[in-house]
């Protein structure tokens, strides 16, 4: 599926919410009766029930005995869990639209998911979105419920944070765009408390992110900030990245999944006003320890001086790719 919307009907589709033993059937049909005629709230488990038909208790151990056939595999996730068994216990919560007022945390991952579309909104509740390693490059916050606390977005292929920042999920605590293609110094200026007042940890890991000092200035501004993850961008390899980081950022806790003690913070104290530490250059040494299949130039005899001999040149070329 290219959508966020087409992955999410796949999925639940794979669910089998409107498989036996979840849904209304003829397996649970008198309390569907029941509520009808009583317009009460769901009922719990106990109650006797006509002959054919099994009890709420019955179903969900259908679902959690794992020598069952309809047992869920050991490895699903909590929300995989908890709609299977609402769909055993209040079938009529799922029935319909009503499953998206359910949801709290949709985890899509690895599905070809290209496009973040509106058909996201109709998660009211939603509060964890997970789309880690699709082929996203961009995202239109307009698409992304408000209720939002959690947005990943690692491995993908964004690389511009304009459309998100436009009207972000004003309650977002963790925002993860590692193994993303951002690039600097032209994204840093979308890091700052004006898109995300509340937000408690970033994840920038292994982008293309090159000005510390801009990235510095934009995310002193986050006073929410305790995590922050900042490992293979480019601006990591200068030498005070660290220290510069750790004294520059006070609210921070831990950096690059790091815990910052206060023995390192008062070891760094003071590096934050030296920004002239903060050198913009590496300088990089390779060393060639053999090079197979090259004709050895020992075994060409040299031409004598005058001699007109046909004479053979070799040259070669020899790139590096960082």
């Amino acid at each position: 599926p290219s959508s966020v919307s087409a992955a999410v009907q796949e999925y639940l589709r794979h669910l089998g919410l409107q498989d036996f033993p979840c849904r209304l059937g003829s397996w649970n049909k008198s309390r569907l009766n029941a509520r009808r005629s009583s317009r009460a709230e769901p009922a719990g488990l106990e109650g006797a029930v006509p002959p054919g038909e099994e009890t709420p208790e019955v179903l969900l151990e259908l679902l959690r005995d794992q020598h069952s056939p309809w047992a869920l595999p050991p490895d699903c996730s909590p929300q995989d869990r908890l709609l299977k068994e609402v769909a055993v216990l209040a079938p009529e919560l799922l029935h319909g639209s009503r499953i998206f007022q359910v949801v709290k945390s949709l985890r899509i991952l690895d599905k070809g998911v290209e496009e973040v579309d509106e058909g996201l909104l109709r998660f009211q509740q939603l509060e964890e979105l997970v789309l880690s390693a699709n082929h996203i490059s961009r995202v239109t916050s307009a698409h992304l419920p408000r209720t939002l606390k959690v947005l990943e977005l690692c491995y993908n292929a964004v690389g511009d944070l304009q459309d998100l920042c436009a009207q972000p999920p004003p309650e977002l605590q963790h925002l993860g765009l590692g193994h993303n293609r951002l690039c600097g110094p032209s994204q840093e200026k979308h890091l700052s408390v004006d898109f995300w007042p509340n937000l408690v940890s970033l994840d920038l890991s292994f982008n293309s992110l090159t000005d510390l000092l801009e990235l510095v200035s934009q995310l002193s501004t986050l006073q929410n900030l305790h995590i922050l993850v900042l490992q293979g961008n480019p601006l990591s390899l200068i030498p005070t990245y660290r220290g510069f980081l750790v004294d520059s950022l006070p609210q921070l806790s831990i950096l690059d999944d790091i815990h910052i003690w206060p023995d390192e913070r008062q070891q760094f104290h003071g590096l934050a006003r030296q920004p002239e530490l903060i050198r913009s250059e590496a300088r990089v040494v390779v060393s060639i320890g053999e090079m197979k299949g090259l004709p050895n130039p020992e075994a060409f005899q040299q031409l004598e001086v005058g001699s007109e001999g046909l004479v053979i040149t070799y040259s070669y070329c020899v790139t590096y790719e960082f």
